[in-house]
C-alpha cells in the first residue's frame, strides 16, 4: 500500500490507484491510517467525522463508509469472506499496514532523522533529510476532508511543515548558501505574511549577502503588513535586528529566535508556458537512468523562470537508481577553485559510502587554492568518472555562468564523457557571458517571454482576485511576459487596483534580486536610463552623466548580456518595463524630483530636442524657477511644433506657478490658449486671463478673438456675440481685428435670439434653415 495523506488523500495497492470515493470515505480512511495497525472503535471515527453532535445516522454511515472501503482495498475478495487488510471485531476496525506506507509517517520519521543527525552535527544529512521531508508534501494535509480531526490533524501537520521549513532555510544560512535560503524564504514569507521569524532570518540571509536596502525593506513591509492586520508592530528581536543593519553594528545580546505561531502551508506555484522543456528534461532523466548520457544547458533572461524549470523538472519523478547533485554559482562559488562542482558532488554523494570520493574531490580543491594546476581538471574528471561508471549520475548547475573558471573546464571536459557514461550535465545560465562560450552543450533551450495566453494564466493562477481587464493589459505590458515579474505583480495586494505612487516593496525586492549581481555603475547608468524615459538614446546618458558614449558601453553591457536592456546599441531601452518604474517610482520624491530637473538641465545644455528637456520637467514634478521658463519662453514655439501635446502639458503646469514673474506668465499662458484653440479644445479661461493682463493690444485682440471662437466652438453663441461687441464698443483693437469681429457678428446673427433683422421669424425657424436670413 502507498497512502498519501500530505495532499488531496490519495491511495495506492500494487502501484494502482485505488478511487476512494466521498470525502467522509476518504477521512475514515486517513483515520485509520493515521492509526495503522492498532484498533480504531466506532464510536471514535463518529467522534472524527461529526464532533459531539452526531446525526442519528451516523453509526450506520460508519458501517457503510467501512464496508465500501474493504470492497475499494481488497477488489477480489469474496463479499463474505473476512477482510484481511481492514479488519473488524468487537465494535473496532484496524487497517493492517506498515507505518511507512503512509506518508504522514515517512515525513516525521524523516523529521526525527534530521534531529538525530543534527544531533551529530552532520549539516549535509541533517539537509537531506529534510527536503526529502518536504517533497512528500503535495498540498494542504487532508485537504477537502470534513470532520474535527482532519481539523486537528491539518493544524498539527501544518505547524511541522512550518517548522521542518523554517529548520531548512536555518541551514541554508549556516552554510552559507545565502541564495538558496533567500529564495527558500521569500516563498515562506509571502505563506505566511505574519511571521515574525520567517522575516527575521529572510533579513539575516540578505544582510549577509550584502543586500542591506533590501532586508530594511522586508522589515518596513512586515511592519506595514502587522500595523494593517493586527494593530501591532514588530517584536523586540526584530527591530533590534534592524537597528544592527541601519548602524552596522554587531550586538547580540537581542533574542536570535522569534517564537512562531502555527499557519497553513504555502501551496507550490504554478510552472506555465513551459510544458515542451519539463518533458526534454524528464526525458533526459529516463535516459540517464537507461545509460545514455548527455549535457544541456537551459538559458533565459533573469525571471523567466530557469530555476522553477529545473526544480519541477529534476527534483520529482527521478529514475530508482540515479544520484542527483545540485550546486548554485554565486559570489561565494567563484572564490573557490572547483565550487560549484563541489556542491554538485557532495549532494549527489551525501550519506552513504562514496563520501570518500568526495573527500578526495575536497582535496582536488584545496590543492588548487593556490592556483589550478595542469593536472586540476584531469583529476576531477576522473573522480566523477568514477561516480558516473557506479550508477548513472546527474549533475546541476543553476547560475553556471557565476561559477568559477576551473568548474567551468570540468564542466565543459565532462561534456565529452556524456557520450560514453550515464552522465546527466544540466545547467541554467544568463545568455551571451563570454564564460561560457567554451562550454559545450548537446541541446540548448532558450526561454522566451510567456505569451499573452501564457501570461495571462499565470496571472488568474497566481493573483488572489480576479484583475480588472484595463489593468491586467497594464499589467502584463509592464511584466512583458516574464514569470518572475508576472508573480510579483499579480500576488501584489495594490496591483489589482492600478497602483500608483511608490511601488510595492515586493516588487522593488524583486527587481533588486535580479539588478543586485551588477556593479554599482552599471546599476548607476540603469536608474539615470529609467529617469530618462526607459527609451533613451546613449546620447543623452551621456549628457546626464559626464561619461562618454565608449565608456557608457562598457558598463551597460553586463545589462544588455543579462537581458534587461534590449540589444539596440543607439538606445538604452528595457526589455521588461516594470524594472524602469520600479527604478523610478521607488526613488523618494525630493530625490526623484532633484534628478530630474538635473537631468532636464544637462539635456537644455546639450541642445537635446525641447521635448525630451519638458518630459523630465513633467516627470518630477519640477518646480519651475526663473531659468526653467526662461528656457521654456525661448523654446516653446519649436516645442509646440514638435510635440504639441507635450507642450499644452507643460505649459497647464505654468498655470499653476504663482512664482513666475507676470510677463512670463502671460507668454506662456498664451501659447497655451493659442495650441488649445488649434486643437479645437476650449480655451477660454486661458485666453480671458491673459487678455484681461496684456498691455499689447495685438496679444489682447487675438486672446479675445480664441475666446470668441472657443464660444462659437461650443455652441455658446450668445457669448461669443458678447465678446465681439464688447472689442467692438471698445474700439481699442486696431481695425483689421475690429473688422474681423464684425464679421464674426455677421455670422452669429442667425443663431441669436431676437435679431432685428428678422424679428417676425423665431429662433428655431432661423436654425432650421427654412427661411433665408437677411444681412
Amino acid at each position: 500500500m502507498d497512502l498519501r495523506l500530505l495532499g488531496p488523500v490519495r491511495a495506492w495497492r500494487d502501484e494502482t490507484e485505488l478511487q476512494l470515493g466521498s470525502a467522509r470515505r476518504g477521512a475514515v480512511l486517513a483515520v485509520l491510517a493515521l492509526h495503522a495497525g492498532h484498533a480504531v472503535s466506532r464510536q471514535q471515527l463518529v467522534t472524527a467525522l461529526w464532533g459531539d453532535e452526531p446525526p442519528a445516522s451516523a453509526t450506520g454511515n460508519v458501517y457503510t463508509y467501512v464496508s465500501t472501503l474493504r470492497q475499494v482495498l481488497e477488489p477480489g475478495r469474496d463479499r463474505w469472506a473476512a477482510g484481511q487488510l481492514l479488519t473488524s471485531g468487537g465494535g473496532t476496525y484496524c487497517l493492517h499496514i506498515r507505518k511507512q506506507d503512509v506518508d504522514v509517517f515517512r515525513f516525521e520519521s524523516l523529521r526525527e532523522e534530521s534531529r538525530r543527525h543534527r544531533s551529530a552535527g552532520d549539516r549535509l544529512a541533517e539537509l537531506a533529510a529534510l527536503e526529502a521531508a518536504m517533497q512528500l508534501w503535495q498540498g494542504e494535509a487532508l485537504l477537502g476532508l470534513p470532520g474535527p480531526y482532519a481539523v486537528a490533524q491539518r493544524l498539527r501537520l501544518a505547524e511541522l511543515r512550518l517548522a521542518s521549513a523554517e529548520r531548512h532555510a536555518a541551514l541554508l544560512l549556516e552554510m552559507g548558501r545565502n541564495e538558496e535560503a533567500i529564495a527558500a524564504l521569500r516563498l515562506l514569507v509571502e505563506a505566511y505574511p505574519l511571521q515574525e521569524a520567517l522575516h527575521g532570518m529572510l533579513m539575516t540571509a540578505l544582510h549577509a549577502s550584502g543586500r542591506r536596502a533590501e532586508a530594511l525593506r522586508v522589515h518596513d513591509h512586515l511592519s506595514n503588513v502587522l500595523l494593517e492586520e493586527t494593530g501591532t508592530e514588530p517584536g523586540a528581536a526584530l527591530r533590534a535586528m534592524r537597528l544592527r543593519i541601519l548602524t552596522g553594528t554587531n550586538d547580540q545580546s537581542a533574542p536570535a529566535r522569534i517564537a512562531v505561531a502555527p499557519a497553513a502551508p504555502a501551496e507550490p506555484l504554478p510552472l506555465i508556458g513551459r510544458d515542451s522543456q519539463t518533458r526534454l528534461l524528464r526525458g533526459a532523466l529516463l535516459d540517464v537512468a537507461a545509460g545514455r548520457g548527455r549535457s544541456i544547458r537551459v538559458e533565459g533572461t533573469p525571471g523567466m523562470g530557469k530555476s522553477a524549470l529545473l526544480t519541477v523538472a529534476l527534483r520529482t519523478k527521478l529514475p530508482p537508481g540515479c544520484r542527483v547533485g545540485w550546486g548554485v554559482g554565486d559570489e561565494l562559488a567563484q572564490r573557490m577553485p572547483l565550487g560549484v562542482l563541489l556542491e554538485c558532488v557532495e549532494s549527489a554523494m551525501s550519506g552513504d559510502a562514496t563520501r570518500g570520493l568526495v573527500r578526495q574531490l575536497f582535496t582536488v580543491a584545496a590543492d588548487a587554492l593556490d592556483g589550478p594546476g595542469p593536472q586540476t581538471v584531469e583529476r576531477a574528471v576522473a573522480l566523477v568518472r568514477q561516480a558516473a561508471t557506479e550508477t548513472p549520475l546527474i549533475l546541476v548547475a543553476d547560475d553556471l555562468q557565476r561559477a568559477d573558471s576551473t568548474t567551468l573546464r570540468v564542466w565543459a571536459a565532462l561534456h565529452e564523457l556524456t557520450r560514453e557514461l550515464p552522465l546527466l550535465l544540466v545547467a541554467s545560465a544568463r545568455p551571451g557571458n563570454p564564460g561560457l562560450y567554451g562550454v559545450p552543450a548537446d541541446e540548448l533551450l532558450t526561454l522566451a517571454p510567456l505569451t499573452a495566453e501564457e501570461a495571462t494564466a499565470l496571472v488568474r493562477a497566481v493573483s488572489p482576485e480576479p484583475f480588472d481587464p484595463r489593468i491586467l493589459r497594464r499589467l502584463l505590458s509592464d511584466a512583458g511576459g516574464n514569470p518572475y515579474y508576472l508573480r510579483h505583480l499579480a500576488a501584489t495586494p495594490r496591483a489589482g487596483a492600478g497602483y500608483r505612487g511608490a511601488p510595492p516593496a515586493e516588487l522593488v525586492a524583486a527587481v533588486d534580486a535580479h539588478l543586485a549581481t551588477f556593479g554599482e555603475e552599471t546599476r548607476h547608468m540603469l536608474r539615470a536610463a529609467a529617469f530618462l524615459g526607459g527609451n533613451c538614446t546613449v546620447a543623452e546618458i551621456a549628457a546626464v552623466t559626464g561619461r562618454p558614449a565608449a565608456e557608457l558601453a562598457v558598463i551597460i553591457q553586463p545589462a544588455r548580456a543579462a537581458g534587461v536592456l534590449t540589444d539596440d546599441p543607439e538606445t538604452l531601452a528595457f526589455r521588461h518595463r516594470i524594472v524602469s518604474r520600479v527604478l523610478h517610482e521607488s526613488t523618494p520624491a525630493a530625490l526623484r524630483i532633484m534628478l530630474h530637473r538635473s537631468f532636464a538641465g544637462k539635456i537644455a545644455e546639450v541642445g537635446g530636442a525641447p521635448e525630451r528637456v519638458v518630459g523630465q520637467l513633467l516627470a518630477g514634478p519640477v518646480p519651475l524657477d526663473g531659468a526653467a521658463s526662461r528656457w521654456l519662453a525661448q523654446h516653446v514655439e519649436q516645442l509646440s511644433a514638435r510635440a504639441p501635446q507635450v507642450a499644452v502639458s507643460m505649459l497647464k503646469r505654468v498655470r499653476t506657478e504663482y512664482a513666475l514673474d507676470e510677463e512670463t506668465r502671460l507668454e506662456l499662458t498664451a501659447w497655451l490658449a493659442r495650441l488649445l484653440d488649434k486643437q479645437l479644445e476650449n480655451a477660454v479661461a486661458e485666453a480671458g486671463w491673459v487678455a484681461a493682463r496684456t498691455t499689447d493690444v495685438g496679444l489682447e485682440a487675438e486672446m479675445q478673438w480664441i475666446m470668441a471662437s472657443s464660444h462659437d466652438r461650443q455652441g455658446e453663441h450668445v457669448a461669443a456675440a458678447d465678446v465681439a461687441r464688447s472689442v467692438l464698443s471698445a474700439r481699442r483693437l486696431p481695425e483689421p481685428w475690429l473688422h474681423r469681429f464684425r464679421m464674426l457678428i455677421a455670422q452669429l446673427r442667425p443663431h441669436l435670439p431676437g435679431e432685428p433683422t428678422a424679428p417676425h421669424l423665431s429662433r428655431s425657424m432661423l436654425l432650421g434653415g427654412r427661411v433665408p436670413v437677411i444681412r
